[in-house]
């Protein structure tokens, strides 16, 4: 068992404040977006065995059975399959799809064999790996997930009295419902900025107009206002009013599958994820937008967003999810509660999140006051493959593992 020392990434995005009040840190004044804990080559946690620290990765990469397990390594190769993360958004993030493993794997190949270079910034497929993801609060954490129905999108583009967005709106109540999402997506992403801004931006004063007022749409009209006011003129804006608005509630989740579209918008939450870099952009963002693979990619399936809810067996929280990659479950561990002993088949991440959890191995010649880690909020360990870890002490911790 091994404590993590992990990278926290600057992005534009980021809270500048969510992140150090959890670690007990002072802010730097600059965004603190997402802390990576895992074997990502983007930015591996690492660790110290004795010799100084060490990247992860490389010491997956130099004894993958030891450290995954014989059951991971056939299944997913010889590589962490999954990236564990905190995310703190203090503005919104980029509307976005996520390819499913066909689609990731023929795309790689084909950009890997046209030469284009892996930092292009038009490079849409970074790895062969698709990308299933979980996001759970920890604070009240906003975002859009999925496709609203298309009546119902009509009613809150309606809502807004826009003469030019009265198009989208007949095309959305007479058409088929895939085929309206489609017409009305491609329609926004293929006219040109400038020629739509005026209309992005009379939406937007008109959404900030409804917000105000109250209303059952009111939460989500303030939410594409605020939208807009970061992305003043894109037409991701007006994609956005097609996708569902939600609020978690702290321990709440939600699940994105392949082609779903999506973005957070504020909170701080636990975030994982399948180990891949594969992002399709939509809008809300000044980066490439690849229209046409985009729209290949995106499922015009309207539906609910379907929040999670932990399940609990045995003292232990699971967020049941179809992903094979990870699994993530939570344990929050009272005052004089008994001992937990996680179970040891496959590799895991440990994330405290609130007051102190006390991580022992099952096993071992040390002292319990050597072996054992002491977890703060935001502190984490790597677990390999048959290790048997006891939990105790008083606080909050999720694991991150591989469905077994």
């Amino acid at each position: 068992m091994d404590r993590l020392d992990n990278t926290v990434r600057p992005y534009a995005w980021g809270s500048l404040t969510a992140l150090p009040e959890l670690l007990g840190t002072e802010p730097t004044g600059e965004p603190q977006a997402e802390m990576w804990m895992g074997a990502h080559p983007g930015a591996p946690s690492r660790i110290d065995r004795g010799a100084g620290p060490v990247s992860l990765a490389d010491v997956i990469a130099a004894d993958p059975e030891a450290e995954l397990g014989d059951a991971t390594v056939r299944a997913f190769g010889p590589r962490l399959p999954f990236l564990l993360k905190l995310l703190a958004a203090g503005s919104p993030l980029s509307l976005q799809v996520h390819p499913d493993r066909a689609q990731a794997e023929a795309g790689y190949a084909d950009e890997e064999r046209r030469g284009v270079p892996l930092d292009a910034p038009h490079r849409n497929y970074k790895d062969p790996h698709h990308k299933p993801e979980l996001l759970c609060a920890l604070t009240p954490f906003e975002g859009l997930c999925g496709f609203r129905h298309p009546a119902e999108a009509a009613d809150l583009l309606a809502g807004l009295d826009v003469d030019a967005l009265k198009p989208y709106v007949d095309i959305l109540r007479a058409a088929p419902e895939a085929d309206a999402l489609r017409e009305v997506l491609t329609a926004l992403l293929g006219t040109d900025r400038t020629a739509l801004a005026d209309s992005v931006d009379r939406a937007a004063a008109a959404a900030g107009r409804r917000g105000a007022e109250g209303g059952p749409h009111a939460p989500a009209y303030a939410a594409y206002a605020a939208l807009a006011h970061h992305y003043p003129g894109d037409p991701g804006v007006l994609a956005a009013m097609l996708l569902h608005h939600v609020t978690l509630q702290p321990g709440e989740a939600l699940f994105l599958g392949a082609g779903v579209p999506h973005a957070y918008l504020n909170g701080l939450g636990v975030e994982l994820m399948a180990n891949s870099d594969n992002v399709l952009r939509c809008g809300l963002t000044p980066k490439h937008i690849d229209v046409p693979e985009l729209l290949r990619i995106v499922r015009f399936t309207p539906g609910d967003p379907g929040i999670l809810r932990p399940e609990e067996t045995d003292g232990e929280e699971v967020y049941d999810t179809p992903a094979d990659e990870f699994r993530l479950s939570r344990h929050v561990l009272a005052p004089g509660a008994a001992p937990r002993t996680l179970d040891a088949r496959t590799p895991q991440i440990l994330l405290c999140t609130s007051g102190t959890v006390l991580a022992r191995p099952a096993t071992t010649e040390l002292p319990p006051e050597q072996a054992e880690l002491c977890l703060a909020p935001g502190e984490s360990a790597f677990v390999p493959a048959g290790e048997q870890v006891i939990l105790s002490g008083e606080g909050t911790l999720f694991r991150a593992t591989v469905v077994a």
